[in-house]
């Protein structure tokens, strides 16, 4: 008798798809097995976060914490030790030198898997998949140039989606004054030009230090968000242990997002009264926020959207000390203003364009003359907005979900897709910065690649237990 191959699809090859593909070529799976990786970028493993550009961007978090391996936290920092010997665990390196490791620990997951696991590569743009028939049967999985084929399991790892098209942004969609999305269409600055970046984060730091250090005689920017909150730096602190606040922190997600912000606080005070670094609580906190999230009664946790969420962001998501560094001392030259208020309105004049906009607390309107404007406000998880066609086919034929907080999508254990019947699939799976919907933290290397190995075991289980059985007299 000869045992077909079971096959997994993985659609998306940036760090979530790469994780699930190395982690199920690694393990020993005793059944003949076919895992298929599709990706529509021209790269594998590198996504848009990690691909080459002309700007070295920096990786957000050192290179200590990124590796792929949970059971060899410093699998990445060897790698960069072989190119640059004096990187260490608390460098933040470019994010290209990133997706070359990914690139380099997926092609020797594939050289050093057992003869029966087959491993595909395909280039190419999945936009649909429908089940073959009722039930959790196998997927129909075609991709734009009309290539099909079937799979057993589906893995559903499409990286982060576009930002949300911003209200009033209409009249600027066709202008190549503006960028709706930077990293699919990253604008290209002219000399002593002014700019409006709308965002005040991440990605507002990256477009900012980048247009300036590439544009001869630099660019002005202006930056709006509603807060205005621009992330701290990062340091060196040392990760105590907070054992001891881990029972006030979960009793208090008990009862509201007030006493645990409370709790929060306490705990950042305790850790600088003792000589610490408050980012060691955030750190606490990160690694419980799971736990503290599902304990949030739903009510608490829109509140908590609605009040904290920004701050808690802001803490959280922090910037390279040299990216800081730099933003500051363009802010004393005067070539960044941050603003925190509210846009108006866009027209477009001429080779110009008019922003009017609202200062917060304030009721004046004012206005600024730009060349150029930019969303930096970063992914719009909520799935029903998405323009992407798989999503949008996926939603309408009711195989996921969105969650009702427009956080991502609802999953149920490893991620497994809950449809609109509210019924858990047994072979389409969801791995992602859209599971936040139910854990929250869950957009960095250190959460994604503790989901992907459990998802990686969770798949190749009915085939170990085949075996197992078969082998039973």
């Amino acid at each position: 008798m000869t045992l077909l191959p079971r096959t997994i699809v993985i659609v998306g090859a940036g760090f979530s798809g790469t994780a699930v593909a190395i982690n199920l070529l690694r393990l020993s799976c005793w059944k003949p097995a076919r895992v298929v990786l599709v990706e529509r970028a021209p790269h594998m493993a590198r996504g848009t976060a990690y691909a080459d550009r002309s700007y070295p961007y920096l990786l957000n978090v050192p290179a200590g914490r990124m590796s792929l391996s949970s059971s060899d936290p410093s699998e990445f920092l060897k790698f960069v030790q072989q190119q640059l010997p004096d990187a260490t665990a608390e460098d933040f390196l470019p994010r290209s030198l990133y997706g070359e490791y990914l690139e380099s620990a997926l092609l020797d997951a594939e050289l050093w898997a057992p003869p029966h696991v087959h491993f595909h590569r395909i280039r190419g743009d999945v936009c649909a998949i429908e089940r073959t028939g009722g039930g959790d049967t196998s997927f129909r999985v075609e991709l734009d140039d009309g290539t099909r084929f079937v799979a057993d399991d589906v893995v559903l790892a499409l990286g982060n989606p576009q930002p949300g098209r911003l209200p009033g942004t209409e009249v600027l969609l066709k202008s190549p004054r503006y960028a709706e999305d930077p990293w699919a269409s990253p604008p290209v600055f002219q000399p002593d030009e002014t700019a409006l970046v709308i965002g005040t984060g991440l990605t507002m730091a990256d477009i900012v230090v980048a247009g300036n250090e590439t544009t001869l005689e630099g660019v002005s920017f202006h930056a709006i968000s509603r807060h205005g909150l621009v992330p701290p730096s990062q340091t060196a602190f040392r990760h105590a242990g907070c054992d001891g606040q881990n029972t006030a922190l979960l009793h208090a997600a008990s009862f509201s997002a007030r006493r645990l912000l409370r709790a929060v606080r306490e705990l950042s005070e305790e850790v600088e009264h003792r000589g610490g670094d408050w980012r060691e609580a955030i750190t606490c906190v990160r690694n419980l926020a799971p736990t503290l999230w599902q304990r949030l009664p739903n009510r608490e946790r829109r509140r908590f959207l609605r009040h904290v969420r920004s701050y808690w962001d802001v803490h959280r998501h922090r910037l390279p000390q040299e990216t800081l560094a730099k933003l500051e001392q363009l802010q004393q030259e005067n070539k960044l203003h941050i603003h925190a208020g509210r846009i108006l309105n866009f027209e477009l004049v001429g080779e110009k364009i008019r922003v009017r906009w609202r200062a917060r607390g304030s009721d004046d309107i004012q206005t600024l003359l730009v060349d150029r404007v930019i969303n930096c406000t970063g992914p719009d998880y909520n799935s029903i907005r998405s323009r992407d066609p798989l999503m949008r086919s996926l939603l309408a034929q009711g195989l996921v979900t969105p969650d009702s907080l427009e956080l991502g999508l609802r999953t149920g254990a490893h991620g497994a897709a809950i449809d609109s019947r509210n019924r858990v699939a047994g072979n389409l799976y969801y791995l992602g910065p859209m599971l936040r919907a139910d854990y929250w933290e869950c957009t960095a290397a250190q959460e994604l690649r503790s989901h992907a190995e459990r998802l990686a075991h969770h798949l190749i289980a009915p085939a170990i237990k085949a075996v197992v059985g078969a082998s039973r007299p």
